[in-house]
């Protein structure tokens, strides 16, 4: 069977047993070459250097024999002798002379065991003649010495002084001879010692370059293998990957051929199976994501619990809606009607999915959204929901400029603009509807609450107004202004609104000028000081002419200067219309 149609795992297994055979024979390579060269560093470390040592220490000893020999003559020579300096001092002389024979020994035990070992490749026939010359010194010094030690011991003895530093004077001359050729022999395994160390040193190169090449060519060896083995591997992952970018980039037309028989075949094939099931899917998405907003059909596939179960959150709902739309309406077709609101709810949607919110439904002209998990994280809701509600403000000036162009005349028979109102609050989410048809969709007070905020836009000539709950989220994300504490209809509690004026440092100066005289007099409004109250708010007027709260409240002042309110008045204003 060829190699390549075999199973992914058998080439692996062949890879590695291929490159473990070539990592066995390189290290049982080197390992052998490294045993050598410990062999040849035992040798030099535990025999050349200590034999060496050995002849060191003997012409040491000799020396000190010398002098242990002159300190008994001086002994002896003194008018009273100094018996037990000298039995002292022949303690020395004997204990040195005993030395000599140990060390001569020693060097020479060192030296044939160099010579006796058959794995080091030494100089044994000089290393015999250096033995040969440490037995024939020791011997030479033995035979000479011994006579006229026991000679100068008989004249100390004897008082015969001027005999004994003639036996004094042989002996030291045999001491030198001994010494000289001691240092001779010496010389000669200092020799051996540097040759044995080159050999250590280029057992050492040698065993570094042989075991190189060997893993260089074991290197080779198992890549060009590997190479071999692999390509028939990688080449059709490579296939694969591609094919997974190209679904990655949402390309669902993608198919692989593999001519392989192993798994990587196998993948292709449920690839192409997949990527046909993907293509099937996207098609349903397509479809579905013109009816339904796109987050949640995402949403509702990665999460299916969600809709089935329902779950109450902290969500920011809101409501958009046209104003001037019906007597713009009224004498359109209803092609230019449908043109014109495709093309409205297009140019306003956009903000909304930018700014990650989900299009509940289009009602009429009126828009649907609302923010919060599971497709948005807690805590960012209101700020996303304000900043689609500025961006969907600013392109109002593009759509009035463009419906013209659409619908073919010369200028709208009514001006258009948006009002939007947003809340924030707990809702309940999840799939509505009957057995036949359900919407994922959110109910709750915010939502009401969002509702009457938009309709409460035409009371306050405003385009954008918040709940309390709203303006506490967004904090300092955008410029708020408080208009008015109202109770809109299905609530009994009064509650601030607020007009969103821009992103967070935003304002113009008459904006601020604006907001600051405005907060004055609602202050003062509030308070019951209606001529403080009319002042700011005509000092507002003048900073921003047409400002519709503060003319709002203007009328409102007269109407109370008219018909004061109770006692119990609170500030508040009731709007019982929905």
């Amino acid at each position: 069977m060829p190699l390549f149609n075999q199973s992914i795992r058998r080439k692996i297994v062949g890879i590695a047993l291929g490159l473990i055979v070539l990592m066995l024979v390189t290290s049982i390579l080197s390992m052998v070459m490294s045993s050598q060269v410990g062999v040849l560093l035992d040798e030099l470390t535990n025999r050349y250097i200590p034999a060496y040592g050995d002849l060191a220490r003997a012409n040491i000893r000799s020396l000190e024999r010398s002098v242990a020999l002159r300190r008994m003559v001086m002994m002896k020579m003194q008018e009273v002798p100094d018996e037990e300096a000298y039995a002292a001092r022949l303690h020395e002389f004997e204990d040195a002379d005993r030395r000599i024979e140990e060390e001569t020994s020693a060097a020479r035990k060192l030296i044939n065991a160099i010579i006796d070992d058959s794995r080091t490749p030494s100089d044994n026939a000089a290393l015999a003649r250096i033995d040969t010359r440490i037995e024939t010194a020791v011997s030479e010094l033995r035979s000479g010495m011994n006579e006229d030690h026991a000679r100068l011991l008989k004249q100390i003895e004897a008082k015969e002084m001027a005999e004994a530093r003639g036996t004094l004077e042989r002996i030291d001359i045999l001491r030198d001879q001994f010494n000289l050729k001691i240092d001779a022999v010496r010389g000669d395994m200092l020799k051996q010692v540097f040759a044995s160390t080159s050999q250590v040193i280029g057992h050492q190169h040698q065993a570094i370059i042989v075991s190189g090449i060997v893993t260089l060519l074991a290197a080779v060896v198992g890549f060009v293998f590997a190479l071999l083995v692999s390509s028939g591997i990688t080449r059709p992952v490579r296939l694969l990957l591609a094919g997974t970018r190209e679904v990655e980039a949402g390309r669902f037309d993608k198919t692989i051929t593999v001519s392989t028989k192993d798994e990587i075949g196998e993948l292709a094939a449920a690839f192409n199976r997949m990527t046909e099931q993907l293509r099937h899917n996207e098609r349903i998405r397509e479809t579905f994501g013109r009816y339904i907003d796109p987050k949640v059909v995402q949403g509702l596939i990665d999460k299916p619990e969600v809709a089935v179960d329902g779950q109450r959150r902290v969500m920011t709902i809101m409501f958009c809606d046209m104003s001037g739309f019906t007597s713009m309406s009224e004498g359109m077709t209803p092609r230019g009607l449908v043109k014109v609101m495709n093309h409205y709810f297009t140019v306003m949607s956009g903000p909304i999915r930018s700014n990650r919110g989900v299009i509940d439904k289009y009602i009429g002209d009126a828009i649907m959204a609302y923010w919060g998990p599971p497709f948005i994280e807690e805590g960012e809701p209101a700020e996303y929901a304000c900043f689609a509600a500025i961006d969907m403000a600013d392109q109002v000036p593009a759509l009035q400029k463009q419906l013209p162009d659409l619908l073919g005349i010369r200028a709208m028979p009514a001006p258009c603009d948006l009002r939007i109102g947003i809340a924030t609050g707990e809702v309940l989410t999840g799939s509505i509807g009957s057995e036949l048809m359900m919407s994922f969709t959110v109910m709750g007070d915010a939502v009401n609450l969002a509702s009457r905020l938009e309709m409460v836009n035409k009371v306050y000539g405003t385009r954008i107004l918040v709940s309390q709950a709203t303006a506490d989220a967004i904090g300092s994300a955008c410029e708020l202004r408080e208009i008015d504490r109202l109770t809109v209809a299905g609530q009994s509690v009064p509650q601030a609104i607020f007009e969103v004026m821009s992103k967070a440092h935003g304002l113009s100066v008459p904006q601020a000028s604006l907001r600051s005289h405005y907060a004055e007099g609602l202050a003062a409004y509030r308070a019951r000081r209606f001529d403080d109250a009319r002042a700011a708010f005509n000092a507002a007027l003048e900073a921003v002419p047409g400002d519709g709260p503060a003319r709002t409240l203007l009328a409102r002042i007269a109407q109370f200067e008219a018909d004061p309110p109770g006692a119990d008045w609170d500030g508040a204003w009731h709007l019982e219309q929905k």
